[in-house]
């Protein structure tokens, strides 16, 4: 299963025990939220894309949508996202649950600056029923990011309208 796969990954650092099960599916950022109990933007969703021959996860605030232009001014390639039937092959957890934690070797991962007006955000863990509470901090450290990107919309709008 997936989610041993991301506890198996995390138990290095200490991180298993922090995993969150819920007996609510938490595949949506919506669901995710309400099982969490957290607004839905602090749920981190990890975005599947082929860019090229690599494989790579964008990590966003659940309120921010891909940019388009943002994106392929970033990797200099259209912004296409895997079909659910190659997210598992590919990245090594099924849509829903996919995470940053224990991926396939050779995965690229990115975080979306989106994320920084937040303390801890949720990433899913591995199934499509679990989150972890994480810093940006160990967002970036145990996701193993290649760094911080900005190829999101839409949740400057959200946050403008907060002040």
């Amino acid at each position: 299963m997936s989610i041993e796969r991301a506890r198996a990954y995390l138990k290095q650092w200490g991180l298993e025990e922090r995993i969150r099960e819920f007996a609510t599916s938490s595949a949506t950022v919506e669901l995710a939220a309400a099982a969490v109990g957290c607004e839905p933007a602090r749920i981190a969703k990890t975005l599947s894309f082929q860019v090229g021959e690599r494989t790579v996860l964008v990590v966003t605030a659940g309120d921010a949508k891909i940019d388009n232009r943002k994106f392929k001014q970033q990797f200099h390639a259209k912004a296409s996202m895997l079909k659910t039937e190659e997210v598992t092959e590919k990245i090594g957890h099924a849509v829903g649950g996919v995470c940053p934690f224990g991926v396939n070797p050779g995965v690229e991962v990115y975080l979306d600056v989106s994320m920084k007006r937040f303390k801890t955000v949720y990433p899913a863990a591995g199934s499509s029923n679990s989150a972890i509470e994480m810093t940006l901090e160990e967002l970036e450290r145990y996701a193993e990011s290649l760094g911080w990107i900005d190829v999101c919309k839409a949740w400057q709008d959200e946050e403008a309208l907060q002040q």
